[in-house]
């Protein structure tokens, strides 16, 4: 779907254009105010891929002000898989005998060696695309004399979910299951931001899918030690636009706090069955982010009880990291430093159909939205 022009609301993603239009001029009033108060521009950060790809495909960035900048965040959860981790899975990959099962968008993302696991099919592994980590253990106990990995990458959202899957896999004695822990957190991740001295962030737009999971109490320190605005925002372009006027208002007023806009599936607590799997299945890890290095504690490995799922360790692999892309700027453009036509590939070298970079593979990596819809 192309974005509808700038201004007109004509979109079907808009809903209702009474209100989209009342937002949009609530919007155009606070951002210079917001802007002069925070020294002449308002840099907001969506931390969600899914809210980047509203973000473009409804048109929205047409219809900001000059004084408001959003930027794309470290929430993709392919963009922020490393190039250690994506060789680690291609390795797995070509172990003999083995079956790969993974959600579709992690096929076209390559290692440092330029193969993908769609290059590795046709070196003849067996690698299948699954709806669910549950089809994967199916799979497993289906084929008894095959190894099936699942690959584990993403955030919070994904991981009790994959975490539910091992479960399973141990309650039905299959050996013959395993999994990869790629897993990242989001609120460490949002601490690593603001630490950086050069971080020029006023307020994050939390992502929802997340949030469902962990609740809003986990984002407190953004507002009580760092003093930015923050508030867990819905998808739709109505949810986005109140989450924006929410975090202009926030830091007109200099009062930061946690708002939460979509309340109709977060809470404060989150799901507590899905934190209850977590913390059974895994424990806290120092993982590689994308372009970024190792960071203590902000992810997740399997924890001692849960071991033997692990498939680098099963499979005894050897984890080295590497270089990123030459010339490619997914680690900027993941810390809210760069914009994607910034980077030099973009649009040239790096398109969907040849991508360079995770963020350009991923559907929800800033490059691809920014590609797709335009600015």
């Amino acid at each position: 779907m192309k974005p509808a022009p700038a201004g007109s609301f004509c979109s079907p993603l808009w809903r209702d254009r009474a209100l989209a239009a009342a937002a949009v001029s609530e919007l155009r009033r606070l951002a210079p105010a917001a802007a002069a108060r925070a020294g002449g521009q308002i840099n907001l950060m969506e931390v969600c891929g899914t809210h980047t790809m509203a973000v473009a495909a409804s048109g929205m960035r047409g219809l900001f002000p000059k004084e408001l900048r959003m930027l794309s965040g470290p929430g993709c959860p392919v963009c922020v898989t490393s190039q250690g981790d994506i060789d680690t899975v291609l390795a797995l990959a070509l172990v003999p005998g083995v079956i790969i099962t993974t959600f579709g968008d992690m096929l076209k993302v390559k290692g440092s060696g330029g193969l993908d696991l769609n290059s590795a099919r046709e070196r003849g592994a067996d690698v299948r695309v699954v709806y669910s980590p549950l089809d994967a253990v199916a799979l497993a106990a289906a084929e008894p004399s095959r190894q099936v990995i699942f690959i584990g990458v993403g955030f919070e959202t994904t991981a009790p979910v994959i975490g539910a899957a091992v479960r399973q896999a141990r309650k039905a004695g299959l050996k013959n299951f395993s999994s990869t822990a790629f897993f990242k957190l989001v609120p460490p991740a949002l601490e690593m931001l603001l630490s950086d001295p050069e971080n020029k962030i006023h307020g994050f737009m939390l992502p929802g899918h997340v949030s469902a999971i962990i609740g809003t109490a986990p984002y407190r320190f953004i507002a009580e030690k760092y003093r930015v605005a923050c508030v867990v925002t819905g998808f739709e372009p109505l949810d986005i636009l109140a989450g924006i006027n929410i975090l202009l208002k926030q830091v007109i007023s200099g009062a930061p706090r946690v708002e939460d806009e979509y309340f109709r599936v977060v809470s404060a607590e989150g799901n507590l069955a899905a934190q209850k799997i977590m913390k059974e299945v895994f424990s806290l890890s120092t993982p590689s982010w994308r372009a970024i290095g190792p960071v203590k504690n902000t992810g997740l490995k399997f924890s001692k009880d849960y071991a033997s799922f692990d498939a680098v360790k099963r499979f005894k692999l050897k984890y080295s990291e590497a270089p990123e892309p030459k010339g490619c700027s997914c680690g900027k453009i993941l810390l809210g430093k760069a914009l994607p036509p910034d980077c030099p590939l973009f649009g040239k070298a790096c398109t969907p159909a040849n991508a360079v970079g995770p963020c350009m593979v991923s559907s929800e990596g800033a490059c691809a939205a920014w590609y797709k819809y335009g600015a």
